[in-house]
């Protein structure tokens, strides 16, 4: 398989992954339009419908359509950049959306102040690290761009893992308490954030663009070049 095809391969599961807060997402935005609401607790999202709707919204475009930006093909067109601007966009606001309602919506039966301090780390995390990767692009930075933008969405997608985390609960029956539900849901973020962490170690230097004395091999130096001066180009569009 070749890289792109792997590429590939990689974006489609991530998309998968994403489809299962995208039918979480729908169901909560048709039962605030007046449909039925299958969710216990549901009504609370009524008292504050805009920043709901906007988390929901912005979480499912990044999330969704940010899962095609790791696609070598599409980084050397014009997709990345104007993509890139959207996904920013949305990455913040499902951020910020995400811990507003942490710290102002009330909580639903089953969440203690375990699972809201797990969510404020992490939309805390994602604002931070999404404001350091567009910081180091306008920096021409290309590598610690993209180092800051996997950690994002990493955390950003850690929804669908967490739907996987919760299942392992199932076995034991019942619903599960205040603490194990937040160390499911904590889980979740910490696979995708060490899934993420390994990615970019693991690019950092890659294979045969070292050379033995630790310097960077001239080819790979032309290549970072090339990356620098696409970011450059396309500022100046």
């Amino acid at each position: 398989m070749t890289k792109e095809a792997r590429a590939w391969a990689v974006s489609g599961g991530l998309v998968l992954l994403g489809l299962v807060p995208l039918l979480g997402g729908a169901v909560r935005l048709s039962a605030m339009a007046g449909g039925p609401d299958l969710t216990e607790g549901g009504d609370r999202f009524l008292a504050a419908p805009v920043p709901v709707v906007v988390h929901i919204v912005a979480a499912l475009v990044y999330t969704l359509a940010g899962a095609f930006q790791f696609v070598p093909s599409l980084r050397r067109r014009g997709w990345h950049r104007a993509a890139g601007r959207v996904l920013a966009g949305c990455g913040l606001a499902a951020a910020a959306s995400g811990l507003w309602l942490t710290l102002f919506l009330a909580r639903p039966p089953g969440d203690g102040d375990l699972l809201a301090a797990f969510r404020l780390v992490a939309g805390s995390a994602m604002l931070g690290f999404l404001l350091l990767g567009v910081a180091a692009i306008r920096r021409r930075d290309v590598r610690r761009h993209r180092a800051w933008m996997i950690r994002a969405y990493a955390l950003g997608a850690g929804a669908g893992t967490q739907a996987f985390t919760q299942v392992v609960w199932l076995p034991a029956g019942g619903e599960p308490g205040e603490v194990a539900r937040a160390l499911l849901i904590g889980a979740g973020w910490v696979i995708n954030a060490a899934v993420a962490e390994w990615v970019v170690r693991s690019r950092a230097h890659p294979v045969g663009l070292v050379r033995p004395d630790g310097d960077l091999d001239p080819v790979a130096d032309a290549q970072l070049g090339h990356q620098a001066r696409d970011v450059t180009l396309d500022r100046a569009e």
